[in-house]
């Protein structure tokens, strides 16, 4: 009988504490239920917009539609249309994909906890939120509310063209962008119904979605809606791009050449006009979408270069967090051998009157040498740069203050940590690998990155007991946080080769 009692106990306590939880919210469109796992309250697959279908395809979001009666939230809506198992994504896609999700620890309402908006990468043609790496259980623990917004992507979320240039009255080729920035508001009206605190939003992104949040972060359209800005490997402070010249290009395309591949597109699909594209099935527009789709300095979500708006003070100024892994392209594949011949060459090509300054920094006397420079060079112009100018124009020109990282934990064998291989590490998503299960220095590290994310969601500052010092970024100190075996702020790395990069950039300003 004892037995029993304890039994029906057990089970009463267990069903109080999933009543206690927040299991339904009214929204904007219709009240939506989700689920409550190990004490956290998930809601996937809210609606934030219409469908961008039909004649809503290449527009700015639309209102979401309403519904009636009680949606269930406990499933992951389709992904945007991409690529088949791009950027790992293994979910169906759908153009009807502008839907987000919520992990909640709040027990009610009233509570304001500091909210984590995430922006997945994927090179702007791919990725979504259902990426289990993105899994928001590990910040919801420590008592953070965390966002995942889905947005369009490829052609479907950045083709720009004359036509719709026009038809907008303010440029075109940044719907994705406009989605995030719908997401953004969609927290602001809606995340206290989750005990989340619209005043305390942080923006958080990676690779693309950090090049992302650089652009809202620099956006007058996006002004009010985030407080704080993580990025991770992202940035978009080269000049901007006019031509389809210098290989993938570095800058924000300018509204003409990104109109430009919009018409080559048109006229591939054998479409006459945006009203025959829009006619078109997803499935056509996709297989025929072959190039580059990326944000576009349309004059409207993203006005000029970053660079010139940061200069002028016209960006958001919110306190920012931001770094980049030692060896950002080792985990884009195998590059072929360069010899140090090739490599003096290729410098000379490609940086012209900057060339024997970059080649002063960057070792090539060897073949082997040549070969890590040649890596660390696509990492520098690629990330480091941008993340560096990043930090050194908010820490100059703004009020918020700007803190640094080096993502360099990796196995011995390997020759650096590749593009993307810190981001389970913040979310405690670690999973077994080529080196099997994670080891425990993988998982206190994993503790200590996720300790400083919300730490600086909190209150703008990722220091906290227990934690190393991490001090802000100085024109005059410029020190990073460097994540290796034995975590330390130190001297950003390799700043000797980002002074040279940015003479480089220096001087492409200059001839604008």
């Amino acid at each position: 009988m004892k037995k029993i009692w304890i039994t029906l106990f057990m089970i009463g306590a267990c069903a109080q504490l999933a009543v206690s939880q927040i299991q339904t919210a009214k929204v904007t469109g219709g009240e939506v239920e989700g689920v409550v796992s190990e004490g956290i309250s998930i809601f996937k697959g809210i609606p934030f917009a219409a469908p961008p279908v039909g004649e809503l395809r290449w527009k700015a979001p639309a209102p979401v539609k309403a519904w009636t009666g009680m949606k269930k939230a406990d499933a992951f809506a389709n992904a945007c249309m991409q690529p088949p198992n791009s950027q790992g994504n293994t979910a169906p896609v759908s153009e009807d994909c502008l839907y987000l999700n919520v992990w909640t620890p709040a027990k009610k309402a009233a509570e304001k906890n500091p909210v984590i908006v995430w922006i997945y990468g994927g090179g702007f043609s791919g990725g979504s939120t259902s990426i289990p790496m993105y899994d928001g259980m590990g910040f919801a623990r420590k008592g953070v509310v965390l966002v995942s917004v889905a947005y369009r992507v490829g052609p479907f979320g950045f083709l720009a063209h004359p036509e719709l240039s026009r038809e907008s009255g303010r440029g075109s080729g940044n719907y994705g962008l406009e989605d995030m920035i719908a997401g953004l508001r969609w927290v602001k009206d809606n995340i206290a119904r989750f005990g989340g605190d619209p005043r305390n939003v942080t923006l958080f992104g990676h690779s693309a979605g950090g090049m992302a949040v650089n652009q809202l972060a620099a956006s007058p359209v996006a002004k009010g809606l985030f407080h704080r800005v993580i990025c991770m490997s992202g940035g978009s402070f080269a000049p901007l791009q006019t031509s389809n010249q210098g290989g993938m290009g570095l800058g924000i395309p300018a509204l003409s050449l990104a109109e430009s591949s919009g018409e080559a597109l048109l006229e591939k699909l054998g479409a006459a006009d945006i009203r025959a594209a829009r006619a078109l099935g997803a499935e056509e527009i996709q297989k025929n979408a072959e190039g580059r789709f990326r944000p576009v300095a349309d004059g409207y979500v993203i006005p000029s270069d970053l660079y010139s708006i940061y200069q002028a003070r016209r960006f958001n100024d919110t306190p920012i967090l931001l770094g980049f892994t030692s060896d950002e392209l080792g985990s884009f594949g195998a590059r072929g051998p360069v010899t140090s011949e090739q490599f003096e060459k290729q410098i000379r090509s490609q940086y012209g009157p900057a060339a024997e300054t970059i080649l002063g920094v960057y070792a090539h006397g060897t073949d082997a040498e040549a070969a890590r420079s040649s890596k660390d060079l696509s990492r520098d112009s690629m990330f480091g740069w941008s993340t560096w100018t990043w930090a050194r124009l908010q820490s100059e020109k703004g009020k918020g203050k700007a803190f640094t990282y080096y993502f360099d934990h990796h196995e011995p064998t390997a020759e650096g940590s590749g593009h993307g291989s810190d981001v389970p590490y913040a979310f405690q998503t670690l999973a077994p690998g080529a080196q099997g299960a994670p080891k425990p220095g993988d998982r206190k590290l994993s503790d200590m990155i996720s300790s400083y994310w919300v730490n600086f969601a909190k209150k703008g500052d990722p220091n906290g007991p227990g934690l190393p010092q991490w001090p802000a970024f100085a024109e005059k100190d410029q020190k990073a946080m460097v994540f290796d075996a034995a975590p330390g702020a130190r001297t950003v790395p390799n700043l000797d080769k980002l002074k040279a990069l940015d003479s480089h950039f220096s001087r492409l300003r200059e001839a604008k």
